[in-house]
């Protein structure tokens, strides 16, 4: 693991594997680099993985104020040109994960080959609002632990918790989160409007539903899907955290997509 300083942000970072083409894996809101733990070492052998700690996350710098998608899709940007990590490069991202990547593709076109992302984060509904916002609120009042049976219940559900070392890890983690920074990332996504940008992509994009994902329910990525151009989607037995819950089964996923689009 290494860290860097761009524009005025830390940020930590793996770069890792081999070959002329780079998947960068963004992680989910509350996770970190380690949600791709099982995944990154898969892809490895032919390419070059990039994972990161999205500000706000894990040990990256701390987040206060305002985010936008905008400033998420520029780390990326900036930590690709510190890495001198020229041409196009395919996206993975999980949750708010794969907002930022969808959010990548579409501000920084000339960049992207590919796009992947599970149960992707792209906005809150204006019904879902208020009580988003209350439980954000909760959050940077009375800290992670608040929320954290509720958020483990429909994110981490029951039918795949037959590794308890697995999940055990995965909850202390995202308990370890700084709850300031947590509310600051939900905050933007309540704000998030992405629904024009998506219409307008134009790289090949793959958008996975989790039968077992509680938080965001198949038919809010399939609605995803339907707004992207020649988007494909496909249903897996996974949830919320997909990344950490199945990695075999998103990892041959998002292998086979950037096969078949030659990404």
């Amino acid at each position: 693991m290494e860290f860097i300083e761009l524009d005025g942000v830390a940020l930590r970072y793996e770069l890792s594997g081999k070959g002329d083409r780079t998947l960068m894996l963004v992680h989910e809101m509350g996770g970190s680099l380690e949600s791709w733990d099982e995944v990154a070492p898969r892809f490895a052998g032919s390419r070059r993985v990039l994972r990161f700690d999205t500000r706000g996350a894990g040990l990256s710098q701390k987040v206060r104020g305002e985010l936008s998608l905008d400033t998420m899709a520029g780390d990326i940007a900036a930590l690709l040109d510190a890495l001198k990590i020229a041409g196009k490069v395919a996206l993975a991202g999980v949750a708010v994960g794969g907002a930022i990547a969808l959010h990548f593709a579409a501000r920084y076109p000339e960049r992207t080959s590919a796009v992947a992302v599970g149960s992707p984060a792209t906005g809150i509904s204006p019904d879902r609002r208020p009580a988003a916002l209350e439980r954000l609120a909760r959050i940077e009042a009375d800290g992670m632990a608040s929320v954290v049976e509720d958020a483990m219940l429909n994110g981490y559900a029951p039918e795949l918790r037959s590794d308890t070392g697995r999940f055990e890890q995965f909850r202390a983690r995202w308990l370890g989160n700084d709850p300031a920074s947590y509310a600051t990332i939900w905050r933007m996504l309540v704000n998030a409007e992405m629904q024009d940008e998506l219409s307008k992509l134009r790289c090949p994009v793959l958008v996975i539903g989790g039968s077992l994902d509680r938080v965001r329910p198949p038919p809010f990525a399939q609605a995803v899907a339907k707004t992207i151009p020649g988007a494909r989607y496909i249903e897996l037995r996974t949830g919320h955290y997909m990344a950490v819950q199945t990695p075999d089964l998103i990892s041959d996923c998002i292998d086979e997509f950037l096969k078949n689009v030659d990404a």
